[in-house]
């Protein structure tokens, strides 16, 4: 496999970078339609498969600490989207699950979005799914195997 030059690797975060503030900034626009933030949205979405998910977990999928996904989750509790409710394989341990409220409003917000989201052309949503999957977990060996 060939090496990549410095300017071709600059440009490549650089291009990841600014997709991501564009795309992050188009789903916010939609989202605060409904008074829902970014954080709050990436939640909605994971817990929205129904499975109730540890906390550790929810952490990593919104991409926050677990203090500020703690004070994220109450106010989710507090506006009745989602409930808590301790594993019933791990008492120790505490599953957060979308309320029915919770299931109603995801669905909504999730139509809205994929209403207004653009989609590429000719398969290209899948190629870039697939490229950046595959760059994800490039990296993510790469990570581990300098921490071992």
């Amino acid at each position: 496999m060939g090496s990549r030059s410095p300017r071709q690797s600059h440009d490549l975060v650089r291009l990841l970078t600014r997709a991501e503030r564009l795309a992050a900034r188009r789903l916010q626009a939609v989202l605060d339609e409904d008074g829902c933030s970014l954080d709050a949205w990436r939640v909605l979405a994971l817990l929205s498969d129904g499975e109730g998910h540890h906390m550790t977990a929810v952490a990593e999928a919104a991409f926050l600490p677990p203090a500020t996904l703690t004070k994220l989750v109450d106010q989710l509790v507090d506006q009745n989207l989602v409930h808590r409710r301790v594993d019933p394989l791990d008492r120790r341990r505490i599953l957060a699950h979308l309320t029915p409220r919770g299931q109603t409003y995801w669905r909504r917000l999730d139509r809205e979005v994929r209403d207004r989201w653009p989609v590429l052309s000719d398969g290209d949503d899948e190629l870039l799914r697939a490229l950046l999957g595959r760059l994800v977990n490039t990296l993510e060996s790469i990570d581990a195997e300098s921490t071992l």
